[in-house]
C-alpha cells in the first residue's frame, strides 16, 4: 500500500490547519460523519488572521484573534502534530519531520504560503523596534498601534510589494485605519503619509478605485506606485525603494521613516516549492475551477498556497472549501464530480475607524456583491459593512465556517463535468 514501512492509512490526508484545512475538514464531516480523516500542522494555536488588521488599528485585542489548535481541531479528525518534509504523491504518501509517513487515499493540501522578510536586508533585524512594523504577523500587529498612538509628526511610509500576496488590500488597511487615528486626535496636519506600491494601480479591481482614491485625497497621502522596498536600516530609520520610471528604468531611492509600515513579498513554502505538486514558480499546481491538482486527480490545493488567480483571502477560502469537499466525496464514491469554483474573494477595505468599503470580486475582476446594493453597496464606504467586518465576520470564521457551515458558499453546480 506504500512505500513506507511505518505508514498509517487514512481516507483523507490535509496538510494545514489553517482556514483552508480546518473548514474542508468541517464541510467533509457535514456531508459524511464518519470519514476517516487526518490533518498534519505543528502549530498548538490558530490565528483568526483578518483580526490583526483591526489590533493594528486599535480595534481589537491581539488576544480575540487566536485559539488553541486543540479548541478548533473537530474531534472526529486525528491531528498529526508534526511539520510535513515530503510528498510522495505517486505513492499517495505524505512524510512528517518524525519520519512517519501517511499514507491517503485522497490528498488535501492548504498550508498558506511564507512571509518572505529576509528578502528584505535588514527587515527582519529591526522589525517590532525603530518603529518598524507589520500587520502581517501576530507578534507585531499590536506595535503598529503602538506606534500609530506615539506618532506625533514626521513620515510614515506604508509599503505593498509585488503580487501575489496575501489580503492585496491590507497594506493600505493599516494605512487609513492610522489616518484615521490621526486625523480625529489632530495630528494629520504633522505627519507626512506616503504609500509606497509596488504595483502600477492602487487595488486590482478598478469598480473600487474611485472610493479609496477618494480616501488618499481626503487624508493627503503621497501615492508612489511602482515603489518596490529593498532595504531597512531599523537604526538609521532609511528606507531605500527600487523605483521603476515610465520607461522601465530602475533607479534606488532613500527614504527617511518615523513609521514604517511593511507588508513582506510572499512566496511558496519550501516544502511545496520543492515537491512533485508545485508548478515553476513553486506553487500548489491546481485548476482554477476545480482546485484538482492537474497531474494527480487524488490531490487538492486551496488557499494562499494554490496558483488559483483569485484573491488570497479568508473569503475566497470560505468559497474553495465546499468546493474541495464536494470533489473530495465525489472521486471517494467514484462519481464524476460538478461542483465549481468561480474564483469569489472578499477584502474588507477598512478606509476609516467605523467605514469599509466591501470589495467582492470573482475570476476576471468582476464584482459579485453578496448584498443588495440598498444593503451595502460595496463601491461605497459604509457603516454596515464596519459592522459586518468588526462584529459578525470573527463570529461566522469561527462558529460557522470552521464548523462546516457553508452560509452564502453553497458551491456551483456545473451541468456537467468541468474535465473528464
Amino acid at each position: 500500500m506504500s512505500s513506507s514501512n511505518n505508514s498509517k492509512h487514512h481516507e483523507v490526508v490535509i496538510v494545514g490547519a489553517g482556514a483552508g484545512g480546518l473548514s474542508v475538514a468541517a464541510s467533509l464531516l457535514k456531508r459524511r460523519p464518519d470519514l476517516d480523516i487526518a490533518v498534519i500542522d505543528p502549530a498548538k494555536e490558530h490565528s483568526y488572521q483578518p483580526g490583526w488588521t483591526l489590533v493594528g488599528g486599535g480595534v481589537f485585542n491581539i488576544k480575540q484573534t487566536r485559539r488553541s489548535m486543540t479548541s478548533v481541531v473537530p474531534r472526529k479528525v486525528k491531528h498529526y502534530e508534526q511539520a510535513v518534509e515530503q510528498f510522495d504523491p505517486d505513492n499517495q504518501t505524505v512524510t512528517m519531520a518524525n519520519g512517519d509517513a501517511l499514507h491517503y487515499s485522497i490528498l488535501v493540501v492548504s498550508p498558506g504560503l511564507k512571509l518572505n522578510w529576509e528578502a528584505i536586508p535588514g527587515l527582519k533585524e529591526t522589525l517590532g523596534k525603530n518603529g518598524v512594523t507589520s500587520n502581517y504577523q501576530w507578534e507585531t500587529a499590536p506595535y503598529t498601534w503602538e506606534n500609530v498612538t506615539k506618532l506625533k509628526k514626521g513620515r510614515a511610509i506604508f509599503t505593498q510589494p509585488p503580487m501575489p500576496i496575501k489580503c492585496a488590500g491590507a497594506p493600505q488597511k493599516a494605512m487609513y485605519l492610522a489616518c484615521s487615528e490621526w486625523l480625529s486626535q489632530g495630528r494629520l496636519k504633522d505627519i507626512d503619509v506616503e504609500f509606497c506600491n509596488a504595483g502600477a494601480v492602487l487595488f486590482g479591481v478598478a469598480d473600487y478605485v474611485p472610493a479609496l482614491q477618494s480616501y488618499i485625497d481626503k487624508y493627503d497621502i503621497a501615492l508612489n506606485l511602482n515603489q518596490n522596498l529593498v532595504e531597512v536600516d531599523g537604526d538609521k530609520q532609511l528606507a531605500t525603494f527600487e523605483v521603476t520610471d515610465a520607461n522601465g528604468e530602475k533607479q534606488r531611492v532613500e527614504k527617511s521613516f518615523d513609521m514604517l509600515h511593511v507588508c513582506p513579498p510572499q512566496c511558496a513554502l519550501d516544502f511545496v516549492k520543492n515537491s512533485p505538486l508545485a508548478d515553476d514558480a513553486g506553487w500548489l499546481d491546481v485548476y482554477p475551477d476545480t482546485l484538482q491538482h492537474k497531474r494527480y486527480e487524488n490531490v487538492f490545493g486551496l488557499g494562499d498556497g494554490a496558483n488559483t488567480p483569485n484573491a488570497k483571502t479568508a473569503a475566497a477560502v470560505r468559497a474553495q472549501a465546499p468546493v474541495v469537499a464536494e470533489y473530495v466525496l465525489s472521486l471517494l464514491v467514484k462519481q464524476s464530480p460538478r461542483a465549481v469554483y468561480d474564483g469569489y474573494g472578499s477584502c474588507p477595505l477598512t478606509v476609516e475607524r467605523g467605514k469599509i468599503v466591501l470589495a467582492e470580486f470573482i475570476y476576471g475582476g468582476k464584482v459579485k456583491p453578496s448584498f443588495p446594493k440598498w444593503f451595502i453597496d460595496g463601491t461605497k464606504p459604509s457603516y454596515l459593512a464596519w459592522l459586518l467586518k468588526e462584529k459578525s465576520l470573527p463570529w461566522v470564521y469561527w462558529e460557522g465556517m470552521l464548523k462546516g457551515h457553508e452560509w452564502l458558499v453553497k458551491p456551483e453546480i456545473a451541468s456537467k463535468p468541468p474535465r473528464q
